[in-house]
């Protein structure tokens, strides 16, 4: 599988808004997974979601999207040309569930580094993942720690296939975020 991450930090970069207006909380009420919109489009989204958010996960997902992906570099997906026809993607919003876990980019970095490296030693090929580090705000107006957002994307010879196979991604990235966690099965 083909795994990076990178720091975005900078003046104009994106930041996670933890308190945004749509947030539902999957802690409190995994049922609600499958009520998602990007669930809806993305039904294998709603197990890594819940694994994600579950008691036994540091991480939490505050915000999602499910899209197609119209341009694909076969070498990006680490996949045969037949195979890189149409894609998929989907983005996670993820901050831990202890603050002062990743207060800043240098406690969050080792954490990048473990995952993509657990991501890299997957068999796994037509897909990709990237960690993006970006300041998490908590509360209005206050940039108060880190968060990462994953993007995870696979290709295929159809859309169907495309979203098969991410659906396949999204397990092996729950699974190197929690390994030994079981997996819930939908």
């Amino acid at each position: 599988m083909e795994a990076d991450w990178e720091i975005e930090l900078g003046g104009g970069a994106p930041v996670i808004d933890v308190s945004w207006a749509g947030f539902v909380d999957l802690r409190r009420s995994p049922e609600k997974a499958s009520e998602l919109s990007e669930v809806l489009l993305l039904p294998a989204l709603a197990s890594p979601l819940v694994r994600l958010n579950s008691p036994h996960s540091f991480v939490y997902s505050v915000k999602c999207d499910v899209w197609p992906i119209t341009e694909i570099d076969p070498l990006e997906f680490d996949a045969p040309e037949q195979l890189a026809a149409h894609g998929m993607a989907v983005y996670l919003d993820l901050v831990p569930c202890d603050p002062t876990l990743w207060t800043n980019p240098e406690k969050v970095i080792p954490w990048c580094r473990t995952v993509s490296a657990r991501l890299k030693s997957v068999a796994l090929c037509c897909c990709r993942i990237d960690l993006v580090v970006r300041r998490a705000i908590r509360t209005p107006d206050l940039d108060d720690g880190i968060g990462i957002t994953a993007y995870c994307a696979a290709c295929g010879p159809t859309v169907e296939a495309a979203a098969a196979h991410l659906g396949s991604v999204l397990a092996v990235f729950a699974d190197s975020i929690q390994p030994g966690v079981p997996r819930v099965v939908s």
